[in-house]
């Protein structure tokens, strides 16, 4: 082999920049956190419990939506014996009423863009 010490250093350096993610990732670091939400004031409890919310609300909507629109279903959903009415504004935004320091945060976070602003008016935010 005439070129075997440059093949072996071309090898090595594809490993190296192959494998970096994964050699990064070990080093040890605070990493981004989770942002801080203003929840909202007075407010105990939501349609669902937090982590559920943290991990479905977009589901629940989804559900909610494909209700209302397409079935025409209007009926409130009841949990633990309080009313709620399937809708984003009429629900949602009664409690978390600073779309900017609540939705916003965590989708900027998570860089997501939901659709919902597609049909739906922003809020106005309540100082």
């Amino acid at each position: 082999m005439y070129n075997a010490r440059l093949i072996i250093a071309g090898i090595v350096l594809f490993l190296v920049l192959v494998t970096y993610p994964l050699w990064i990732g070990l080093v040890p670091g605070e990493g981004k956190k989770p942002p801080k939400l203003e929840l909202p004031v007075g407010q105990k409890e939501c349609v669902m419990p937090v982590e559920y919310m943290k991990e479905n609300h977009m589901k629940l909507l989804v559900q909610w939506r494909d209700e209302v629109v397409r079935e025409g279903d209007r009926t409130p959903v009841t949990v633990k014996g309080v009313k709620y009415e399937k809708s984003l504004s009429g629900t949602c935004f009664k409690c978390h009423v600073k779309k900017t320091t609540f939705c916003d945060r965590c989708h900027d976070y998570l860089s997501v863009s939901p659709p919902c602003w597609e049909c739906h008016y922003t809020p106005r935010e309540k100082k």
